[in-house]
């Protein structure tokens, strides 16, 4: 399985961070052959991010299995998803990646996936942006995570509880089980499915 995470200049790290250990948890304890990547749209490099951690990523964005799109920097002038947003070259992409491709986006990742329009009708994320998302034509559930062919969480920690969804979903409750009691994490439970 190949799970790569989305990464550009002002993205919030736990966005990312924190599914990914979810995510490289779940493929270790289901014993899946697998990798969780960084990448870029661009060349792999020095990304970033909105509080100066600086990530190298591991290549550039592919076909993967699973894609994580984070948020970050939505309100705040500089880089972050409002740029990409207003740049289109992420949307673009994500518009063109292959129907079998999972999307999932953490906090305001949830507009880059609007932008290429990859909901179907309902998705979640961060609070400052459910007035920007309802203005794309997406119905804005009160989730913290809803799936609606694309998995969408609500703001920043709503990220490990999306992938926890997702190890649960593709690996089973014990995985998912498994994962949580080595993070020592308490998963919410307030998953929608569309």
């Amino acid at each position: 399985m190949d799970v790569q995470i989305l990464l550009y200049d002002g993205f919030d790290e736990l966005d990312a961070v924190g599914p990914y250990e979810v995510l490289a948890n779940g493929l270790q304890h289901a014993d899946i052959d697998g990798t969780v990547r960084t990448v870029t749209c661009d060349e792999p490099g020095s990304v970033t991010a909105s509080h100066g951690l600086q990530i190298e990523s591991d290549g550039r964005l592919a076909t993967p299995d699973l894609l994580v799109v984070p948020g970050g920097g939505w309100t705040e002038p500089g880089p972050g998803a409002r740029a990409e947003y207003d740049d289109g070259r992420i949307p673009t992409r994500l518009a063109e990646l292959p129907e079998r491709t999972t999307v999932m986006t953490v906090c305001t990742g949830a507009m880059l996936a609007a932008k290429a329009g990859l909901f179907r009708e309902r998705a979640t994320t961060h609070a400052v942006a459910r007035d920007n998302l309802a203005a794309t034509g997406v119905n804005v559930a009160d989730a913290r995570v809803v799936d609606d062919g694309v998995v969408s969480t609500a703001g920043v920690t709503a990220g490990l509880d999306g992938a926890c969804y997702l190890v649960e979903r593709e690996f089973g409750p014990a995985i998912r089980d498994e994962v949580l009691r080595e993070m020592e994490y308490e998963a919410r439970a307030d998953v929608l499915i569309a």
